[in-house]
């Protein structure tokens, strides 16, 4: 077994992908990971605003959350039927696309992409954040450990669905369980003590109160940073496949298990930071502490259960991007299917996993980390945008799709349900952008518009490539003489001799091309005669011409570029093939031991050339 087999798993094939296919208790790691663990940051996000109302700005948190949780239920009734309508998989790009046309899906692309990006970004960095609450010497090695972690969930998820499924069930219910402790016990104490508990270590005291009544304005940004904990809802819609049989009976219990426990984790938390008198510190403080950190303290003290549950939201929120890595890689190939990204994201790799799409999250996501130190209350501006964007428009393209389905019994219900979820996450997604433009949301605005214009670009570059490569003539036998075959040589050496008898092959018209610097005391013409021409003298075989090119500068690419681009000019009609002699070593590294001009010419020839030049690699193998 190599490490390669030890480390990703050893290679799958085709035949296994229903082996690979997964139940219920595996769904809700892989696709609900993510949507769960915002319970760990959402109300915070929310509470982080309500800091200058001191202590009284958390009364205010659980109407807030009430209302998210309003919307949340709607946007879950709108998905059921969305995995219903589409079992093959309706994430919002399919939905949109088939139903509100090429631009509405790719809205919804650009969006989804960016939503999944920063899920992979926004879970690493508040898992980082847990950490560093329980160890504060950590903060200042924030953005390594976010890296680590990124590195360590790719190779994970390169082994499989199946593999990372099982991988993350154990640290997925840990989260769940020491939450809902915590929410319950919580509850019982605030019961028995006549909703006046007493705190086991008292939470840090609230800040001073700058703001003595909340305005509308900002219980509108409140609500638009709570609704941060919304995302990650629409992923199982877009995994569909990639549960047993019943597919859509089993994506729609999965759906129903994560919205049934984040509802009762968000409004356990926002109800028991209200009970308690626990309030959000700034992300910017010292000795900083997240709300669950915080509230845990209050509740159980710093024993082993708060380092227990410590361990488990570190563990949960960094594994919680796998939402992403499972989702990420199934967009880009929907979206390459049609064109609009790289054809080589709808490869599948060793382990039947679309693996570049997990490369370019990987790769995407180290970015943002990078750019925004780690920290998450950075990140979460910028989150939900993307998240109610396609939610909006995977609504309203069910409800077309419910308005073609004439003959489906309950169509108006259905249309009612996502015309109505529609307009309720189209509503909040104008709220977010307006409340959180400023605070960083433009850049996702921004980036929308610009990757669209990228994808529209690629798909321009496909249609070029399909109409001039598209021939529907018979095979054509005209001008079918021999090339100029052209081989650039330093010296005789075998590799030379390799490229020189094949060249033989080829052409009885050949030419090899030395240039010659002035720093060189001989140059080929020295072992031409004896080594060269009399062997082929006594098989009678035409005599390959040797071209000698003086370069008084050193220059070595130029003069051979000129040569071959002049004698193709001077040619009209007849094809000039290039014969490259490359050596090719053992391992990677011994590349750095040898000069890349063959690389740099073949570069400039495929660049500068046309389709009469034609350059072909002669390797000789170490």
């Amino acid at each position: 077994m190599t490490f390669f087999d030890v480390l990703f798993g050893r290679p799958l094939a085709t035949s296994d992908e229903r082996a690979e296919q997964i139940g219920i208790a595996a769904g809700i790691p892989i696709f609900g990971l993510d949507a769960l663990t915002s319970a760990a940051y959402g109300p915070e996000a929310a509470m982080t605003l309500l800091i200058p109302m001191g202590l009284a700005g958390v009364d205010h948190i659980v109407p807030v959350i009430s209302a998210i949780l309003i919307l949340l239920v709607i946007v879950y009734f709108s998905y059921r039927q969305t995995i219903e309508a589409y079992p093959s998989g309706g994430g919002s790009y399919t939905v949109a696309t088939e139903n509100l046309g090429e631009f509405p899906g790719l809205l919804a692309a650009a969006a989804l992409m960016i939503d999944y990006i920063l899920t992979a970004a926004v879970g690493i960095s508040a898992g980082v954040t847990a950490l560093t609450s329980a160890v504060p010497s950590l903060q200042r090695h924030t953005l390594a450990i976010c890296l680590v972690i990124l590195v360590i969930l790719a190779i994970v998820n390169l082994r499989g669905v199946k593999d990372t499924g099982a991988a993350f069930i154990l640290p997925t219910f840990f989260f769940v369980g020491t939450l809902l402790t915590l929410v319950f016990v919580g509850a019982y104490k605030a019961y028995v003590s006549g909703w006046h508990p007493v705190p086991v270590v008292a939470p840090p005291p609230p800040a001073v109160a700058t703001m003595k009544y909340l305005s509308l304005w900002l219980l509108l940004k409140t609500f638009s940073s709570g609704c941060a904990a919304m995302t990650g809802v629409e992923a199982v819609s877009n995994g569909v496949m990639a549960f047993k049989e019943p597919r859509a009976k089993n994506a729609q219990r999965t759906l129903t298990v994560i919205v049934a426990t984040l509802i009762v984790l968000l409004f356990g938390i926002a109800w028991l930071s209200k009970t308690y008198g626990v309030t959000a510190m700034d992300p910017e403080a010292h000795q900083y502490q997240s709300v669950l950190s915080i509230l845990t303290t209050t509740i159980f003290g710093r024993g082993w259960f708060y380092y227990l549950t410590m361990g488990s939201v570190l563990m949960a929120l960094s594994l919680s991007a796998n939402t992403a890595f499972a989702d990420f890689p199934r967009l880009a190939r929907a979206i390459s299917l049609h064109d609009y990204l790289p054809h080589v994201f709808t490869l599948r790799g060793r382990r039947l996993l679309y693996t570049h799409g997990v490369y370019a999250l990987t790769g995407f996501t180290a970015v943002i980390l990078i750019l925004f130190g780690g920290v998450t209350d950075r990140l979460i501006p910028l989150y939900a945008i993307g998240a109610f964007l396609a939610f909006t428009l995977s609504q309203a393209g069910m409800v077309v799709h419910w308005l073609k389905m004439e003959d489906h019994p309950g169509r108006m219900w259905h249309m009612f349900v996502n015309g109505f979820g529609a307009v309720a996450t189209g509503i909040t997604l104008l709220v977010v952008l307006v409340a959180k433009f400023m605070a960083g949301a433009w850049v996702t605005a921004l980036l929308v518009p610009v990757l669209i214009g990228i994808m529209m670009g690629i798909k321009r570059h496909y249609t070029r490539v399909k109409r001039e490569m598209k021939d529907m003539t018979p095979l054509s036998l005209a001008n079918l003489q021999e090339p100029l075959v052209v081989i650039p040589m330093a010296r005789w050496d075998r590799i030379g001799e390799k490229a020189l008898r094949f060249g033989l092959v080829l052409s009885k018209e050949l030419k090899v091309v030395h240039v010659h610097s002035d720093d060189e005391p001989v140059g080929l013409e020295e072992d031409w005669e004896e080594k060269v021409l009399a062997p082929i003298r006594k098989e009678g075989i035409p005599e390959p011409e040797l071209v000698t090119i003086p370069s008084n500068y050193r220059f070595i690419i130029n003069p051979l570029m000129d040569y071959i681009l002049e004698l193709e000019a001077s040619n009209p009609g007849r094809k000039v093939t290039v014969l490259l002699p490359e050596l090719v070593v053992r391992h990677w590294w011994e590349n750095a031991l040898h000069n890349q001009r063959v690389q740099l010419l073949k570069l400039l020839l495929l660049l500068k050339g046309n389709q009469r030049i034609v350059v072909v690699n002669i390797p000789w193998y170490l």
